[in-house]
């Protein structure tokens, strides 16, 4: 088993003043790269080029791309903006993304029939969730 240092107030105790290496916890999408795919994808679904509405939005092209991207994170009058130029209200987007991300935390589970079961694990608890169902 590995062992990293440890530091701070523990520093100097226990084993040689080591502990368990701890497995990385997956880190969640930033809400700036989750939104503009969200827009992305909305205004893809609308047959839309980036131009087009970026010009009613009132921002750059370069700029929209960048949000869609997830490079910058556009402030509220930008994103109330281009939310307008798609159509969309702050509510949609939000909605979207957060239907979006919960349905990403899903997992299947396998029961002892072999048929999948879906589950929501909450992302934040570190730990695998396992559970036969008979």
């Amino acid at each position: 088993m590995s062992r990293a240092p440890v530091r701070g107030r523990d520093a100097g105790l226990g084993s040689e003043g080591m502990e368990p290496a701890r497995e990385p916890m997956e880190l969640e999408s930033l809400w700036r790269e989750v939104l503009g795919e969200y827009l992305r994808s909305e205004r893809k679904k609308q047959r839309r080029i980036l131009t087009e509405v970026a010009a009613v939005a009132g921002v750059s092209p370069q700029y929209l791309s960048e949000i869609e991207r997830g490079r910058k994170e556009p402030s509220s009058e930008i994103l109330a903006a281009v939310t307008g130029a798609l159509g969309l209200t702050l509510f949609d987007v939000t909605a979207g993304i957060a239907t979006q991300l919960a349905s990403s935390r899903e997992v299947a589970v396998i029961t002892s029939t072999g048929s999948p079961v879906r589950s929501s694990v909450p992302a934040s608890s570190g730990r695998v969730q396992l559970r036969l169902v008979a």
